[in-house]
């Protein structure tokens, strides 16, 4: 465990969940209660309620008015990568990847974080918040959320060990089938900034996945915070040999980068994605 950080990331994370789950209930344009309310309702310090509120404003979820107070955001527009009938392949990325824990506990799943797994508030989950690193280097912050009836007895050593899903596998017979992933950029708070080693406010990348079983279980819902500095997705992306020119206005299967209009796309476009770590400046 981190000793620099005992709970803190994982009262941020459920200041943070709260907060969220005050959003989902509202429509954009409504207001939400005040930090010193939050803090009575959540029995948190100010601090910790201000950090989670610094986090859902840059990800643009929260607007703060001055003199008026805190409303829900505009709802976002979303847009997929890859359709589902598309082919898409993940490669490894780069570097040499490791990890450093920084909370591994069991608690109870709570509103939202249930209702993405299916689950009761009151189940438990077994809740994990990692520090990773390539080549000894900050780069990721990553918070899983685990049914902890899948996975009973996994140890943190056992964790850092080894592959989740390999030990779902082999001991419990659990096996992940597909994941839901969403990008969006944000920025990085003071307490991430200190964890990933670079300044308060710098770009971020934000993960948020929800990874299913072969019997369309929901197993885990994992959000994790990428370094915009060292880290970015590059897209593949093949066009079928019936792409012909494009009406104007016609903006079905718009792929990003490629402007509407350019392509009509008669046959599949297929795709890979990777990460890609940046190397240091010298």
């Amino acid at each position: 465990m981190d000793a620099d950080v005992p709970g803190t990331v994982l009262k941020r994370e459920r200041a943070r969940d709260a907060v969220l789950e005050l959003i989902e209930s509202r429509d954009p344009g409504d207001a939400i209660p005040s930090e010193r309310a939050l803090c009575a309702l959540l029995a948190v310090s100010r601090p910790t309620v201000r950090s989670a509120i610094d986090e859902l404003v840059a990800a643009g979820l929260l607007v703060r008015e001055h003199g008026r107070g805190m409303f829900v955001a505009p709802a976002k527009i979303t847009q997929e990568l890859v359709s589902g009938d598309r082919a898409l392949s993940v490669p490894q990325a780069a570097g040499t990847w490791s990890s450093r824990l920084l909370e591994f506990t069991t608690q109870p799943a709570g509103a939202r974080v249930g209702r993405k797994l299916r689950m009761s508030p009151a189940e438990e989950i077994l809740y994990v918040a990692r520090l990773r690193l390539v080549d000894g280097a900050p780069m990721a912050i990553e918070h899983l959320h685990l049914r902890a009836a899948l996975a009973p007895g996994l140890s943190a050593a056992e964790l850092e060990s080894g592959d989740l899903y390999e030990h779902l596998r082999d001991t419990h017979g659990v096996h992940v089938h597909e994941a839901v992933q969403a990008i969006e950029p944000t920025v990085v708070t003071r307490a991430e900034a200190r964890l990933l080693d670079v300044p308060e406010l710098s770009p971020a990348l934000l993960f948020e996945r929800l990874t299913s079983d072969t019997e369309g279980r929901p197993v885990e819902y994992v959000h994790s915070l990428y370094r915009g500095d060292r880290y970015r997705i590059v897209s593949r992306l093949t066009l079928g040999p019936a792409a012909t020119p494009r009406t104007a206005g016609d903006d079905h299967d718009h792929h990003p980068g490629i402007p509407p209009g350019d392509f009509a796309l008669g046959d599949a476009v297929t795709s890979s994605t990777r990460g890609d770590i940046q190397g240091r400046l010298p």
